[in-house]
């Protein structure tokens, strides 16, 4: 499979080989014929990804500050190492595509092999791509012609929310793709319409379309021009798709509508909005989410689960159907807007012609491969590399590959000595970006065919949470030593299987490595800390302050099914680190949670967990997630036989009462990923003694998935 994929730090726009993807449940799988380019959208996303480092903190100035407080809490160092890997990740460009389905994922219904769909997929010869985010395409409509369903879909929700009525002046303020389609979809419900832009071409396509015009370019007055259109009633309505800093469309918008007049935002504009304005005409601004409703709902867009249409008329899905019902009938023409048709495998050439030419409109990509070029799974990154391995030593298989695999555990595995086999990833595409770059001799789609490769003996799985349990269960089988990022399992019967298939893997004297990466435990101020507890013979007091930072609730760690929470995805770190420096085996578990209360959603993250020792020790953390993200994030505090020690952040570490110690400070944030992956490494060369026995990490699997379990109860 070919993919477009933009590089936000260099601003280099490729097209990438990579495995194809294997259809999900719930999804289809496209091959694709067509994508148009977004001129608006795509244009703005490279070139912010070409600007340099000066232009793109200009352009985001909320993101400069967030930068500069995680500067001040976990150091310069970090924060540099987490921006230039954020921008590293590869990004895929495009969401107008048109194809014909090869294949059909479990729980999917209306759709078959052979079909002609539409979707938001990007600029890819194969797409997967969720069922409630395609639409069937009529016999009379072109696969060209459909390529534009998903932009006219973004103006057509805007009409929507606009309310238009029969005889009804509107306004369309910049009339790019998306504002010439709106100006046809408000032409077809009956209203007058005039167009403004700077571009008189588009313009002359905006009259063809029966719009009158305004080019302020020219010297004309926007706001004169719309009263004059409206019989100095002032206009009914505007819908404003321009894309500018400015915000004089918005207040143009107000000054040239009606009393309760409505003007709604589809694209991107300044909004420094005059009260009087709006409050003397007592007008309505809305501003309008992309395709419509079940946009960036989870639910709707991932797992497919449709709104009933006797609630929602129009969703995301419906709105496709019904822009395709309008080329279909005619009332919706496109092919005066294509001005480019580009062969796919030039598309950097249509983005350079995108990014030069601003009098570019429709760009459409045409994909002309054959399907065994496109379907194949695995795709060499380093052809001799196989050759090189030595079997003595981990060769390791990757599956994941997501921003913590890439910016974190990655080089730690290869800073450690790792010869990378395979990584594998659902969608292909970062598994090549991040395997080329770390050295990986291939990158593949099947992970059953990676766990049946020989020379493979380690597999390290930084997958979502959900997947862990199965994956660690399929790797202890096929006779791999495994690394799996927390948590080990989400479930308690998931637990149970991977307990199963690591004490059948021993019993068939396999001897294999199983561990968690609970790195903080290997951090060099942690393994400090440990020594010089190591000499107190009484019990052990802490308090450990997780200041985990606000997370949507409906993001997909926050679902107990996928990501299993926050307590079992993140707090079990802490778990594990109290049971480390205690020393002592978990006999006791209370925990107590914020109260239920409208205004708020999730308050299991917002907990307190005491935890009791078999020697005596205890402790609490309290894992909050309401706190401010300008606070420092972690904080470990041991009291114990009239000492105290105090970890803030893992970049100081303080010492009270300790004979010979003050201090140990960083100049660098050191929370032990690099030590974790080299002690786990060094123990599948040699034969050693896994770094964390399977009884600790069964331990806190465990007490994580319990402790869960009594918040939830609550």
């Amino acid at each position: 499979m070919k993919q477009v994929v933009q590089n936000m730090a260099s601003g280099e726009t490729s097209l990438v080989n990579a495995p194809a993807p294997a259809v999900r449940s719930g999804t289809l799988k496209i091959n694709t014929t067509n994508t148009l380019i977004s001129a608006g959208t795509e244009r703005m996303l490279v070139g912010f990804g070409r600007a340099n480092w000066l232009e793109k903190a200009r352009q985001q100035p909320d993101k400069v500050r967030m930068v500069l407080q995680k500067v001040q809490t976990d150091g310069l160092a970090t924060t540099v190492e987490a921006v230039r890997s954020k921008l590293a990740q590869p990004l895929p460009l495009g969401y107008c595509n048109v194809g014909v389905v090869s294949a059909v994922g479990n729980d999917v219904s209306g759709f078959k092999l052979g079909d002609r769909v539409v979707s938001n997929g990007p600029h890819a010869d194969i797409v997967i791509v969720p069922k409630n985010l395609c639409a069937l395409i009529p016999d009379s409509v072109s696969d060209e012609a459909a390529s534009f369903t998903v932009l006219a879909s973004i103006g057509l929700q805007g009409i929507r929310l606009a309310q238009p009525t029969l005889g009804e002046t509107f306004v369309v303020t910049g009339v790019g793709l998306i504002g010439l389609m709106t100006v046809q979809l408000l032409r077809a419900q009956g209203c007058r319409v005039l167009a403004i832009d700077f571009d008189e071409q588009k313009l002359a396509l905006a009259r063809s379309y029966g719009a009158e015009t305004c080019n302020p370019g020219k010297g004309e007055d926007v706001v004169s021009a719309g009263m004059t259109f409206s019989r100095g009633r002032g206009v009914d309505g505007v819908i404003i798709t321009a894309s500018t800093k400015s915000s004089d469309p918005v207040t143009q918008a107000a000054h040239m509508c009606r009393k309760r007049g409505r003007i709604v935002l589809v694209g991107v504009t300044g909004l420094e909005l005059s009260r009087a304005d709006f409050y003397e005409k007592e007008l309505t601004f809305q501003v309008s989410c992309s395709y419509g409703p079940g946009r960036y709902d989870p639910s709707y867009e991932d797992q497919g689960n449709d709104f009933p249409i006797g609630f929602v008329r129009w969703t995301e899905q419906r709105n496709f159907e019904a822009v395709l019902d309008m080329l279909a009938s005619g009332q919706l023409e496109v092919n005066s807007l294509i001005s480019h048709r580009v062969a796919f495998e030039d598309a950097a050439d249509a983005y350079q012609t995108l990014t030069t030419d601003n009098s570019a409109l429709g760009i459409i990509l045409q994909y002309t491969s054959a399907d065994t070029e496109r379907n194949v799974k695995e795709v060499v990154l380093a052809p001799n590399a196989v050759a090189s391995f030595d079997p003595v030593k981990p060769v390791v298989g990757f599956i994941g590959a997501g921003n913590y695999a890439s910016r974190m555990l990655i080089p730690a595995f290869k800073a450690a000595g790792a010869q990378f086999h395979t990584i594998v990833t659902a969608g292909g595409i970062n598994g090549v970006i991040h395997g080329s770059k770390a050295g990986f001799a291939q990158a593949s789609t099947d992970i059953n065919a990676m766990l049946g490769e020989s020379t493979i003996n380690t597999v390290a799985i930084v997958t979502r949470h959900d997947s862990h349990a199965r994956f660690v269960a399929q790797a202890l089988e096929a006779g791999k030593h495994v690394f799996v990022e927390k948590p080990l399992a989400i479930e308690a019967q998931d637990l149970v299987t991977v307990e199963e298939a690591y004490r059948k893997a021993v019993e068939q004297g396999l001897k294999p490595h199983l561990m968690v990466g609970f790195n903080r435990r290997f951090s060099p101020q942690v393994q400090k800390m440990k020594a010089l507890l190591a000499a107190v013979k009484e019990p052990k007091s802490f308090i450990m302050t997780m200041n985990a930072g606000s997370i949507p609730a409906d993001h997909w760690t926050q679902d107990p099914s996928v990501g299993g929470g926050r307590i079992i995805g993140e707090a079990c770190h802490f778990i594990d680190l109290m049971r480390f420096l205690a020393g002592s085996k978990i006999v006791s578990i209370q925990a107590r949670r914020m109260g239920d209360t409208p205004s708020v959603a999730i308050t299991e993250d917002k907990a307190a967990i005491t935890l009791g020792f078999e020697d005596g020790s205890f402790g609490t953390i309290h894992y909050l997630a309401n706190g401010a993200s300008s606070f420092p994030k972690e904080r470990v505090e041991v009291f114990a036989a009239g000492r105290v020690l105090q970890l803030d952040n893992f970049r100081k570490l303080k010492g009270f009462g300790w004979p010979g110690f003050s201090k140990l400070n960083l100049w660098k944030q050191n929370k032990g990923q690099s030590e974790c992956a080299a002690a786990f490494l060094a123990a599948v060369q040699n034969g050693a003694v896994t770094p964390i026995t399977s009884d600790e990490i069964f331990e806190v699997a465990r007490v994580s998935i319990e402790v869960a379990r009594i918040l939830r109860e609550q």
